[in-house]
């Protein structure tokens, strides 16, 4: 069986691979100027990445162990990564509906339409806002239980 020390460094570990996924991602999004349906697939496709090394080790052997390290920074700790994930699922609000509403208008397939966003939808305007406070919330999140993960890390482990 591997040690608590062990797994906890590959838990780390796993967790810290996933940031330069999330900002390669994140950045194929950003210096595009037109998202087409190849950008958007490929710009998934780096966040899931990141997704999965951070909740693989969170399912798998963070969270079974939070009731038996229950009080202080674990507690800080797992407040701040859910509510990472709380913030990723109100952007998903916004990221479902802007994805629909540029589907239908063929945005993807065709980006070249001169066609304002906002005049896809009447709520593309909150649906766009729920996408930016969600990913900022998400990524504001993530980092606090990451520094804290790493103060729990060396005060348990080294």
């Amino acid at each position: 069986m591997v040690s608590e020390a062990t797994a906890a460094t590959l838990a780390g570990l796993s967790v810290t691979a996933s940031l330069p996924f999330y900002l390669y991602g994140a950045w194929i999004v950003i210096d595009s100027e037109t998202v087409t349906w190849h950008i958007l697939l490929r710009h998934l496709k780096f966040i899931l990445v990141g997704l999965v090394l951070t909740t693989v080790p969170v399912v798998g052997w963070m969270a079974p162990r939070l009731m038996d390290q229950f009080g202080g920074l674990a507690v800080l700790h797992a407040v701040l990564g859910l509510q990472a994930y709380a913030m990723l699922a109100f952007a998903l609000t916004g990221i479902v509906r802007i994805f629909q509403a540029k589907y239908a208008a063929n945005l993807y397939r065709d980006p070249d339409q001169d066609v304002d966003l906002d005049d896809l939808h009447e709520n593309m305007g909150a649906w766009r806002g729920r996408l930016r406070i969600g990913v900022f919330g998400y990524v504001l999140f993530w980092i606090g239980a990451y520094l804290i993960g790493i103060v729990r890390y060396v005060q348990l482990h080294v």
